[in-house]
């Protein structure tokens, strides 16, 4: 198995940095992992509608380009479907199955996602209605993707 993820942004603050350097040592024992990181383009303050839009679609065209067309995509979006741990990890056997043991994961940045990137994915989730920081979105996705496969292979994890 195999697992790409894409993030708008980079990792600047040493805690993050280890968070998922920790997770990411714990999931390489189910899958190989890769995490690609494309730099934030910089939001005026006060940026109109139109701006922000014209950013999202920047940053999302620097992951367009990296994406095959034979990729399958899961977008993290914050309007769609929510999952509780056991059926998330159920819906990433799925994925695993629809995407030939492969799949790519999309974080945006601060803005969120592009149109055209939401509209590339092949699934999307969410993990609330709350926001969260795009940095800490990403060590959320690999504490739940390390969770899934532990219940995956009914092997014990904290609850």
């Amino acid at each position: 198995m195999r697992i790409s993820i894409y993030c708008i942004g980079k990792l600047k603050e040493s805690y993050w940095r280890e968070a998922i350097a920790e997770y990411s040592k714990r999931i390489q024992g189910y899958a190989k992992l890769e995490i690609y990181e494309f730099p934030d383009c910089p939001t005026p303050e006060k940026a109109s509608i139109s701006v922000e839009e014209e950013i999202k679609n920047k940053e999302g065209e620097k992951i367009l380009e990296k994406l095959r067309p034979s990729d399958f995509v899961v977008s993290l979006d914050l309007n769609q479907k929510e999952y509780d741990s056991l059926s998330f990890s159920d819906r990433l056997e799925s994925w695993f199955r629809q995407g030939g043991s492969s799949i790519c994961f999309l974080i945006g940045g601060s803005l969120g996602l592009s149109g055209a990137l939401k509209k590339r994915a092949n699934a999307s989730f969410s993990f609330g209605k709350m926001t969260f920081p795009h940095q800490l979105a990403r060590v959320m996705l690999l504490e739940q993707l390390y969770r899934a496969f532990r219940i995956a292979h009914h092997e014990p994890y904290h609850k």
